[in-house]
């Protein structure tokens, strides 16, 4: 099958990218079927320490498994927020996100350490990145 009519087939209709770190970025999307119907593709791309592309490893949920992965990746999270680590401040990334995302409208450097943001030179690997998320091969088709 040629990669315009494996584009069809599994048609995009939304996408959402999640930055984490300097090297990790998470995709959520959700894909058409030539059937009409829907399910969601969660990527992890990581980039690697060679530098030479990314590693990707992604899951397929379907619609029938909705409730079920959302009830138990809850289950899962709560576990390790009330029983594992109750101290630990989850909201520690989100506020240093916000304050990095706040000092590069305002133009200040907003330094951080290595593993926090990407440097604006990395935005074309992120494009690079994010293409490839995107791009399926008849091996990432599970039925």
């Amino acid at each position: 099958m040629d990669n315009d009519s494996n584009q069809r087939r599994y048609e995009s209709v939304y996408s959402n990218k999640v930055k984490a770190g300097k090297r990790r970025t998470y995709f959520f999307d959700v894909r058409k079927t030539k059937g009409d119907d829907y399910y969601l593709t969660l990527t992890e791309s990581t980039k690697r320490f060679n530098g030479d592309g990314y590693e990707r490893h992604k899951i397929f949920l379907y619609k029938e498994d909705f409730n079920r992965f959302i009830s138990s990746l809850e289950d899962a999270i709560n576990y390790v927020k009330q029983e594992l680590m109750p101290d630990y401040d989850y909201d520690e990334f989100t506020r240093r996100q916000e304050e990095w995302e706040a000092s590069q409208e305002s133009g200040d450097d907003g330094e951080f350490g290595d593993d926090d943001q990407d440097d604006d030179d990395d935005d074309e690997e992120d494009d690079v990145e994010e293409k490839a998320s995107k791009m399926e091969t008849e091996d990432d088709i599970s039925w």
